[in-house]
């Protein structure tokens, strides 16, 4: 209900502005609304000093606009009224009698007065401050949000608290900038308050001779007094709100009202004020001057000296923690944080600044948080702020991506150049490389010959999607050594959240953290995604009431996700696999071994050369026909046989018979066994 009136009120409010340009209002009427304006005034003015930032009061340049329209309304039916009745209510009435008092050149440069205080003081030094504050706020900007952009990859805010940074700065723009247009509406209103004053003094003295016969005298008289009243009580709230926009506009950030930081900052400084007291008192000693006036000022002066807080403890307590707060670099809080080993971080040689600087066009951040997001849906996995930063010892143009600390990846991106990957590219100028994910031949090649690059079928990359790329594939190959203890538990609570049954059933009570973490851990370095969380649980609940090895949670977590382990080597509905003929396979049950990391094969040599030398060969046939085969084997030897397999062959993946079941239609390419010669 309160929502809904407050929804109406203000519409309501500015259709009865306008109505009231048009419409004759009753004396009784306008003397209850001009009541209400200067009330209005005074408010938005008190409201001005008590709040501690502008944006706490940022529907100001509206209010400004919706009050400046009703004054200039009041106006015109005081107008109306003065012209057509020559009365306009009593509250005109009473202000025009109690500052002309009689005598009307005395009201005449009182109003004049004012309007020269408002104009030419208030209001154009309150125009000029919010047009410097609206330029100031648009040009700091882009560094307001790089410097939030740095916060967030450093990890020192999350995204919730960047957004809020960001929308903070946004609001501050459009704040000046409205301000900056408010105060146009504040310097008008000013220049129409004098037209309108002239209007009646000159048609009110003209109507007062020509239609009411009054002698030139009684029409200057009375239409003045009339015409004072009215630009008074329009005048007093004018001046009210250039003020209140004055006091907006200079305010700067601080954490308390007006009065509050003024006696604060105050006591700060007391010997200014006893100077002052003092040299007042002095006046009293130069003769002809009044005593009694510079006595009493003086001394109330030197009385306030003694009564704001003196800021002597405080000011120690200051200094010393001031002396204390910057830690050294040998004090254990500095070596505390030269010590921290950051999850994921990314370096820059010092040529390389202008991936991350957003002024020149630099989108790496942006990348990067694009990135973490397509991580998160592809392995489940919540990568950490990858922290950016320049190393100036790095070789120009060379990027670093750390793991814990560890080189993990390591590139160049030599700024003015794009990557051409293609095989028929000698003929154009660059740097032959390789591109650092797959290992294709590539060139750095200047970036005003992108096209001409493109002409030789070349495939051309900007350095941003090289360093990414290159960031996304490190990520995958090290995904495990990212997720930790603590992410493992935020895992957990998180599907406990929609799954509370599944995580009651699992944690504690059957697997503990460190078990599930090496159980996921052993998916992910397997390139499994783990984002089923809820699945995975349900699979590791029931294995763990049988046995909490490792090796065989791993097995039955990787058999309920079998279709999704699956679905990415399908092409065309059909699976390619490589399999191992059974009595091969029997022997390499035969020959496992349980040990620290699982299970082993532990085959004469000669054998497990000749058969990683046939998978090889299969791999590199199939591979040339463009097809992705799988090496498929049964659930007992998979894991045995994956540790094999990706020393000698890290991209062929391993699967199980009870992960290939499905819709999907199987086509054997080859089958390893014993022999000398490959299969056909």
């Amino acid at each position: 209900m309160r929502t809904s009136w407050a929804r109406l009120a203000i519409p309501a409010g500015v259709v009865g502005i306008i109505l009231m340009l048009v419409v004759p209002l009753p004396t009784v009427v306008l003397d209850m609304l001009i009541a209400a304006n200067i009330a209005f005034a005074l408010v938005i003015l008190l409201l001005s000093m008590f709040v501690s930032n502008a944006l706490d009061f940022s529907i100001f340049p509206t209010v400004v606009l919706i009050a400046t329209l009703f004054r200039l309304a009041l106006n015109v039916s005081a107008t109306r009224l003065v012209l057509r009745d020559g009365f306009a209510g009593h509250v005109i009435d009473a202000f025009g009698h109690f500052v002309v008092g009689g005598n009307l050149v005395i009201g005449l440069v009182i109003f004049f007065i004012l309007v020269v205080i408002q104009f030419m003081v208030i209001t154009k030094g309150s125009e000029r401050v919010a047009e410097v504050g609206a330029r100031f706020t648009l040009d700091a900007m882009p560094g307001k949000q790089m410097a939030i952009d740095a916060d967030l990859n450093q990890g020192l805010i999350d995204e919730g608290e960047a957004r809020k940074r960001r929308e903070a700065i946004t609001a501050e723009a459009d704040f000046y900038g409205a301000m900056d247009g408010a105060s146009k509406f504040v310097k008008g209103d000013a220049t129409a308050a004098v037209l309108i004053t002239s209007i009646n003094l000159i048609g009110g003295f003209i109507i007062g001779v020509v239609q009411h016969h009054q002698s030139p005298g009684t029409a200057m008289t009375t239409y003045s007094l009339l015409s004072v009243g009215d630009g008074l009580v329009s005048q007093i709230p004018a001046l009210l709100l250039s003020v209140s926009t004055g006091l907006i506009v200079t305010r700067s950030a601080s954490q308390g009202d007006l009065g509050s930081d003024f006696v604060a900052q105050l006591g700060k400084q007391l010997l200014p004020l006893r100077i002052a007291g003092g040299a007042v008192l002095a006046l009293c000693l130069i003769p002809g001057l009044p005593k009694l006036p510079f006595l009493a000022i003086g001394s109330l002066v030197l009385y306030a000296s003694t009564r704001v807080p003196k800021p002597v403890e405080a000011t120690e307590t200051d200094a010393a923690a001031a002396i204390e707060a910057p830690p050294g670099p040998d004090s254990p809080e500095q070596l505390a944080e030269d010590m921290r080993v950051d999850a994921l971080a990314l370096e820059l040689a010092c040529d390389l600044i202008d991936l991350v600087d957003t002024s020149v066009g630099g989108d790496l951040l942006d990348r990067v948080r694009s990135l973490r997001r397509k991580i998160a849906l592809e392995l489940g996995l919540v990568l950490p702020p990858v922290r950016t930063r320049d190393d100036l010892e790095l070789p120009l143009s060379t990027y670093v991506i750390k793991i814990g600390g560890i080189e993990a990846g390591r590139g160049e991106a030599p700024p003015g150049t794009v990557l051409a990957i293609g095989e028929s590219l000698d003929g154009l100028p660059g740097t032959p490389t390789k591109e650092p994910v797959f290992g294709l031949t590539a060139r750095w090649v200047p970036i005003e010959l992108r096209a001409q690059a493109e002409m030789l079928g070349a495939t051309v990359v900007d350095r941003t999607s090289v360093l990414t790329t290159h960031l996304a594939e490190v990520v995958r190959q090290g995904a495990s050594r990212l997720l930790g203890r603590e992410d493992v538990r935020s895992l957990v609570d998180m599907v406990k959240r929609t799954h509370p049954v599944v995580v009651e059933e699992l944690t504690p009570a059957m697997l503990t953290l460190g078990e599930v973490q090496r159980v996921l851990h052993s998916l992910l370095d397997e390139h499994v995604s783990i984002r089923d969380l809820p699945r995975i649980f349900e699979a590791l609940s029931l294995r763990a009431k049988v046995s909490s090895d490792t090796e065989g949670l791993v097995e039955a977590a990787r058999t309920a996700l079998g279709p999704a382990i699956a679905a990415p080597y399908v092409e065309d509905g059909t699976l390619r696999v490589i399999t191992f003929e059974p009595r091969l396979e029997q022997s390499l049950f035969e020959s496992m071994i349980n040990g620290d990391g699982g299970t082993h094969i532990l085959l004469d040599p000669v054998r497990l050369e000749n058969v990683t030398t046939r998978l090889a060969a299969y791999m590199e046939a199939a591979e040339q026909r463009g097809v992705n085969p799988v090496l498929v084997c049964s659930p007992q030897v998979r894991g045995a046989v994956s540790r094999l397999v990706r020393t000698a062959i890290p991209r062929m993946p391993v699967l199980s018979y009870s992960e290939v079941q499905g819709q999907m239609r199987i086509e054997t390419i080859g089958v390893v066994d014993d022999a000398h010669a490959l299969a056909a």
